[in-house]
């Protein structure tokens, strides 16, 4: 499995780390900490250093019941840190984490590499943006929206269900003219704790679909709500369920303790050297 991201074809039968930068003041887990600029690029560089593959920065939070917020107000959020960050980083994998097409517009422009979309399309001009700039294309899978998702709950056959919306999505992107992209099961979203967990224990099950999976558990309720715990206390079952996701096929990690996952894919591949 390859990725052309800038010209460079990404080899991702070593698995990957995707390193979770929100710039929102509303994220369920680091929501404010790096919203000032300095303190973005100080937790860049700390992902970067740590073995980050790639960075994802976002300006509009997805948790559940999450406010909403205008294009204007998305990319007022992170058109000055996108911009210090390719400036201060000018090597780096950077990944825009956004639905609307005209915020991954800006970001491209100013030389991201990747578009990370939670919809997969719901913008219809995502899918000839992304096309025209040439750069992968991570879809996630989701019903509704963060104010409404959690409602929507009820599926057919979980993984079945996921898999045609897969099907479905791959054959418009490619109609589009994108030629690199990947999956994302979407976990937490428009999914129960009890289907998050059937989620992973099934995550095999896409890889028929011929293209990387992207998993994002990291510090989610799946983890923290079982343990009954909190999200700053979810680290270590955060690890442990990316040891099972590596398992079943997932080849990026999306997360927000980048340091940890890259022990964990080191350590996966040990088991599977080949």
């Amino acid at each position: 499995m390859t990725i052309n991201s800038n010209g460079n074809l990404l080899d991702l039968t070593v698995p990957k780390v995707m390193g979770i930068l929100n710039l929102t003041p509303d994220s369920f887990y680091d929501g404010g900490q790096f919203a000032n600029l300095s303190t973005a690029l100080i937790q860049v560089e700390k992902m970067i250093l740590a073995g980050a593959d790639f960075i994802d920065v976002g300006g509009y939070s997805s948790r559940p019941h999450a406010p909403l917020v205008s294009t204007a107000e998305e990319i007022a959020r992170i058109l000055p840190a996108i911009k210090a960050i390719k400036k201060s980083f000018p090597t780096a994998l950077l990944s825009i984490d956004t639905f609307r097409s005209e915020v991954a517009h800006a970001a491209l422009s100013e030389g991201f590499a990747w578009v990370n979309d939670i919809t997969a399309g719901s913008d219809p001009l995502m899918f000839q943006t992304v096309a025209s700039f040439k750069v992968p294309y991570v879809m996630m899978h989701m019903r509704g929206t963060p104010q409404t998702m959690t409602t929507l709950t009820q599926y057919t056959n979980l993984l079945l269900d996921i898999r045609a919306y897969f099907a479905e999505k791959i054959i418009q992107v490619q109609a589009a003219g994108i030629t690199d992209y990947l999956i994302d099961p979407g976990f937490g979203f428009a999914k129960t704790t009890e289907q998050n967990f059937e989620l992973l224990n099934g995550l095999q099950h896409f890889q028929c679909l011929n293209a990387p999976i992207l998993v994002g558990v990291s510090r989610k309720s799946m983890i923290y709500k079982t343990l009954q715990t909190t999200p700053d206390m979810a680290l270590n079952g955060t690890s442990f369920l990316h040891g099972i996701a590596l398992s079943k096929g997932a080849k990026i990690l999306r997360v927000h303790d980048v340091k940890e996952a890259v022990e964990c894919v080191k350590l996966f591949r040990k088991l599977t050297p080949n």
